[in-house]
Formats: C-alpha cells, sequence, structure tokens
C-alpha cells in the first residue's frame, strides 16, 4: 500500500487491534440542525472523550469545530453531499476535493455512492476521479456504499449489500461503510466478497442501546473491521458513555450485556 495512506490509516485506525470506531457528524447539510447537532462542537468532544478513533465531517466544521476539538480521535472529510430538501436526496455530488480536505489536515477522506440510483453514474465517476486523486497524495479513501434506488425494495438484502461492497473496493476505496445486514452469517459473506476492510453503519436509531450493542456485536463477529455510529452517538443523552461501550465492545471484545455495564 502506498506509504502515506498506511501512515494515515494508523490515525484513523488503533494499533493494537487494527479496528475502529468512527463517529460521522455529517448529518448537517442532509437533514439539518438535528438534535443532538445543534451544539455539534459539544458532540464531537464527547465522542472524542469516549475514545472514537476517528470523527467524519465536511469541510466547514473542520474550520469552526474541529481545530478547537481535542486532536486524539482522527479526521475524516466527507466530499460528499446531498439534502433531504432535494428532488433526487441519493444523488450525492462532491463538494470538496481530497486536496482541499488534505490542506484541511484531513486524515482520509470519504465519498458516498448509491447504487441503483438514477445518478449511480455519475456516482461511480466522481467516486473513480476521488480514488486516482486520493492516491496521488497519499490520502486513504472510505467509501460509503449503499444499495438505493426506486428499484432497491430492501438495503439490508445480504445480496445487494455484497455487491456493493465489491464495488467500493474495485472502484479504488481503501475502506468501505456500509449497512449491517441484520446476522452474522450474512455479513461474514459480504465480508469474504470484499477485497478492503468493511466497516458496518449505525443506521437509523435504535430503540434501546442494547439493541445497537448487539448489532455491533454481531457485526465484529463476522469480522468487521469496525463500525461507523452517528445518530445512535449523538443522538444519545450520554454519548461519551455510548462511545465507550461501543469501543468495548469493537475493541476488547465484550458481549453486549458486558458493554451495558460500562456505567462512566
Amino acid at each position: 500500500m502506498n506509504v502515506g495512506k498506511s501512515i494515515r490509516l494508523e490515525k484513523i485506525f488503533d494499533r493494537r487491534t487494527k479496528k475502529t470506531v468512527m463517529v460521522p457528524v455529517d448529518h448537517g447539510i442532509t437533514l439539518g440542525p438535528v438534535k443532538g447537532l445543534v451544539n455539534i462542537r459539544e458532540v464531537m468532544r464527547c465522542a472524542t472523550e469516549g475514545g472514537a478513533n476517528a470523527l467524519i465531517m465536511h469541510k466547514g466544521i473542520v474550520k469552526d469545530c474541529y481545530v478547537n476539538c481535542p486532536k486524539t480521535s482522527g479526521l475524516i472529510i466527507h466530499l460528499s453531499a446531498s439534502t433531504s430538501l432535494s428532488v433526487d436526496p441519493d444523488h450525492k455530488i462532491l463538494i470538496t476535493t481530497p486536496d482541499e480536505a488534505l490542506r484541511l489536515g484531513a486524515d482520509a477522506v470519504s465519498v458516498h455512492v448509491n447504487i441503483g440510483s438514477e445518478k449511480e453514474d455519475v456516482m461511480l465517476k466522481d467516486a473513480g476521479a476521488v480514488s486516482r486523486e486520493c492516491e496521488a497524495l497519499g490520502l486513504p479513501m472510505l467509501a460509503m456504499m449503499y444499495p438505493r434506488g426506486k428499484n432497491i425494495h430492501n438495503q439490508y438484502d445480504p445480496e445487494l449489500i455484497a455487491h456493493v461492497c465489491r464495488v467500493g473496493s474495485e472502484m479504488g476505496a481503501d475502506v468501505v461503510k456500509t449497512n449491517y445486514t441484520g446476522d452474522p452469517d450474512t455479513f461474514r459473506q459480504v465480508i469474504k466478497g470484499c477485497s478492503v476492510p468493511v466497516i458496518a453503519a449505525g443506521g437509523m436509531k435504535t430503540s434501546t442501546d442494547l439493541e445497537l450493542l448487539e448489532r455491533i456485536s454481531g457485526a465484529m463477529e463476522a469480522g468487521s473491521a469496525g463500525v461507523a455510529i452517528g445518530r445512535n452517538v449523538f443522538m444519545h443523552e450520554t454519548p461519551t458513555l455510548m462511545v465507550r461501550r461501543i469501543s468495548a465492545i469493537v475493541h476488547d471484545a465484550v458481549s453486549p450485556k458486558e458493554a451495558m455495564e460500562i456505567r462512566s
């Protein structure tokens, strides 16, 4: 692997376990200042204190907030965007370049591609261009790969998840983030079909903490390289505690019930 990429990947993956707990806080463009992101500086501080290996955010938040945040969590700048107000929210466009992200201090960048979208071709072309530039810059690329579009009836279908992850690896991603299929056996097959590390997305807000932790435990059992948990962290009443519990499962292989016993 590119030396620059190898060095930077160590900033977003734990050196001991080779796993990662990422906390995305890039939802503001899509959803606006939703619960938990009104005071984004505070939730970033909480995630960092909880032991998050990396934070994912847009460039404007880097300038306004990350510069004043403790630098124990790596920085991933998200290049893609769309809003829930759009006539086609599944069409993600590039609003930042790898070069700009690097100049802002990024340890990695992320792109979002919705396979099955009417604009799939545009997103694939953009992601390919980002991959080429990242290779030249020694900058790791995280590809957020999802099956989404009018003909996609179940975005958690294991075969669809396996397909989109394979697309991500073949277009040059260093790490792929995708939906957890719901059980370790099927997610294990997803991981086997992808030549780069796969991390599980947190998805929508769960009804209980234990439900989320069981999902994370299943993903790790399947061989996931980690997780990226957004809403279930920044919408939580105690984000720091939630990140600590997640980290205990990812890095120390504790059970969900044992993780729930962590109180501070």
